[in-house]
């Protein structure tokens, strides 16, 4: 079903193409950037972990794949459920950082467990290559430009 407003018009690429830049405008957020939140907001809210919390942190977390996109997902979500005036800092703290927490945290499984004295380069899970033609390539597009209608 279409409005008014758009009877007789064609929407081409570039109008698709804004429509999803539009949708996540950067105006619309409060800090630029994961780095901006964790060293302005959210290195305050948590507690440095002491030698007996059973805890470990790196200053060095962006060195950290696991961290950047966990801190990542904490920080957009932040940016959602803050307009939230009534449940909205408690759904984050319950059911996004508390959970990425613990796994960021842990000392023995977190992307932090070998930086207790200092940052370590983590090391990524071993892979052996598996057989050929094993996998197939599934995606669809027909360009190399995932927004493309070709």
């Amino acid at each position: 079903m279409t409005s008014p407003h758009d009877e007789g018009r064609d929407e081409s690429f570039d109008d698709i193409r804004r429509d999803e830049e539009d949708s996540a405008r950067a105006g619309e957020l409060y800090y630029g950037n994961v780095n901006e939140f964790v060293t302005d907001r959210f290195i305050y809210f948590v507690a440095a972990p002491t030698p007996g919390s059973g805890r470990v942190w790196c200053p060095e977390w962006y060195r950290h794949a696991e961290a950047i996109s966990r801190l990542d997902s904490i920080w957009r979500a932040w940016e959602h459920l803050r307009f939230d005036p009534a449940l909205g800092m408690s759904h984050w703290w319950i059911h996004h950082v508390d959970p990425h927490l613990r796994a960021l945290l842990d000392p023995v499984t977190g992307p932090f467990a070998r930086c207790a004295d200092g940052h370590r380069n983590p090391e990524p899970l071993p892979v052996v290559e598996p057989p050929e033609a094993l996998f197939t390539d599934q995606r669809k597009w027909l360009s190399g430009d995932p927004l493309s209608l070709d």
